[in-house]
């Protein structure tokens, strides 16, 4: 490795190859894919492109093999994906130096969401593995017939930003585009600080903090330094919009759009970047496949579960005092919602975590209106009364990502209006946080907020969703109206206020059990 980085390429190589035979005997299969990784990387630089990909592929075979000795432990697989995901980006980046452009987004995409596909395929019966006699084009071809119209795949590596546009019957267009002035991480967080979203973009692992005492942030009107903040006369979502959008604006075509993102692009608001388009996103091609594949008996067509303001007033800290106060606009919201969907709320004392978990499992749409942990987005719920302790534990009050993971859902649409429950640690699987963990419980589509909002303009905006939701509309063009209806309104045109939501997954919609009602009644009348 010192001959390597002193440009000695010629002396490194020697170097290289007794590790890997070292690693061979050994029988390390770790050792072995980082040794063809590291010869892949010295005859790429020494532009001997054939045999950097022969090593580059045994490289990923090594470490595929590993993987699957992790069997079902989804954080060992997400942490080992991660931290081996150069080798994938090393095949698609030689690949592309090639120009075998389909075989570079084959190989970027076998990269993505790996654990999440591997959850996704248990929920949904999917046992077969990729068979090597099946092509490239074959895969794509397959894949493509459960996208819409066109889907945007991105991959990045360092400041270089690549784009496979896919279209059904158009095949697939390629272009790149230069981060300049910056990277792709300080051009999110300058932009979410400009539309003061009050929140920086977190790309490398960490371990899980302590339940502190400010463990879940409010979702009460924001301070005086953010409503007194006007916007500037340019758009400060220009940046992101010419680095993401403006590459293949003469590609895209129609009004809807799936992003396929990578690194911090995984927390851009990118439904916001189009006034016309629905933008949402996916965290793989795979994924959405399996998710739009699925029977469609598989998820459930009726109930909704909305939960709101749970009561906390038992969770305090170590002076006796309430960690969070509770959430009256929480409770407007969800009464809001089930009067228009005739449900009736789950509110206060009676959103106990077990009670909700309960219901969730046999919810067609879930709602939940509450506090959420500025990390990973996982909720505060009413404590559970059959604890053993006086004082709440966490696992008492705290719906975890692994809580939801091992419900088991039959949900069209999830909908999480709470602080940061779009928030979580960015990797090869997409965003690590409680969307993905609702994903993997088997949820369609999820509706998350990047960061926190005032009070009043979530109710306004769940007030428009619901109405259009309501009337058969798709979650993608509800979500689209919704914040049209923000934008255009006098007190929440500014961008904090309708850019956060991102709507995860498949495009859905629902039939309520009060437009059944009045269905049956006029075949009752014919």
């Amino acid at each position: 490795m010192a001959y390597d980085r002193m440009g000695e390429l010629e002396n490194a190589l020697p170097f290289y190859k007794q590790h890997l035979t070292i690693c061979n005997e050994t029988e390390d299969p770790v050792g072995q894919g980082t040794g063809c990784y590291w010869l892949g990387c010295v005859h790429e630089n020494l532009d001997l492109l054939c045999k950097a990909l022969n090593f580059y592929r045994l490289s990923i075979k090594r470490f595929d093999e590993t993987r699957r000795l992790l069997q079902s432990e989804d954080a060992w697989k997400i942490s080992f994906r991660d931290t081996n995901q150069f080798a994938y980006t090393a095949l698609w980046r030689a690949l592309l130096k090639k120009l075998e452009v389909d075989e570079a987004l084959f190989a970027a995409e076998q990269g993505r969401a790996q654990a999440l596909t591997d959850i996704l395929k248990v929920q949904f019966g999917v046992d077969e593995e990729p068979s090597s006699a099946v092509t490239t084009m074959e895969t794509i071809s397959a894949l493509m017939k459960y996208l819409p119209l066109q889907t945007v795949f991105i991959a990045l590596e360092g400041n270089t930003i690549s784009f496979w546009l896919l279209r059904r019957g158009s095949g697939i267009n390629f272009r790149q585009k230069e981060i300049k002035n910056g990277s792709a991480a300080s051009l999110i967080e300058t932009t979410l600080k400009q539309i003061c979203a009050g929140t920086v973009v977190q790309c490398e692992n960490r371990t899980l903090d302590k339940l502190c005492r400010h463990l879940v942030g409010g979702r009460e009107v924001l301070s005086e330094t953010f409503q007194s903040l006007l916007l500037s006369d340019n758009n400060p979502l220009q940046p992101l919009f010419d680095v993401l959008i403006s590459p293949i604006a003469d590609l895209l075509e129609g009004d809807d759009v799936i992003f396929v993102p990578d690194g911090p692009f995984c927390l851009a608001p990118l439904s916001a970047l189009s006034d016309s388009a629905r933008i949402r996103t996916v965290p793989s091609l795979t994924a959405l496949k399996l998710i739009a594949s699925a029977p469609d008996n598989f998820y459930s067509n009726s109930e909704a579960l909305l939960v709101g303001d749970p009561w906390l007033q038992e969770v305090t800290d170590e002076n006796g005092e309430p960690i969070a106060e509770q959430l009256p606009c929480a409770i407007k919201e969800v009464e809001m919602i089930g009067e228009l969907l005739q449900t009736a709320p789950l509110t206060g004392v009676n959103a106990t975590k077990s009670e909700v978990l309960k219901r969730m499992k046999s919810a067609a749409l879930v709602h939940i209106a509450a506090h959420g942990d500025p990390k990973f987005g996982e909720i505060a719920l009413t404590p559970n009364p059959e604890r053993t302790s006086q004082v709440p534990e966490k696992e008492d009050f705290m719906l975890s990502m692994s809580d939801i993971r091992a419900v088991g859902l039959r949900a069209r649409l999830v909908v999480l209006s709470s602080c940061h429950s779009g928030q979580g640690e960015v990797n090869s699987e997409d965003v690590v946080g409680i969307a993905r963990a609702f994903l993997c419980a088997g949820a369609r589509s999820v509706l998350v907020s990047l960061w926190a909002i005032d009070d009043e303009a979530t109710l306004l905006f769940m007030k428009s969703f619901y109405r259009h939701f309501a009337d058969r509309k798709s979650a993608s063009l509800a979500l689209h109206h919704a914040m049209k209806s923000l934008r255009e309104s006098e007190k929440y045109s500014a961008i904090k206020y309708w850019a956060p939501f991102v709507l995860i997954g498949d495009d859905v919609t629902l039939e309520f059990r009060h437009q059944k009602l009045r269905k049956n009644e006029t075949e009752s009348k014919i």
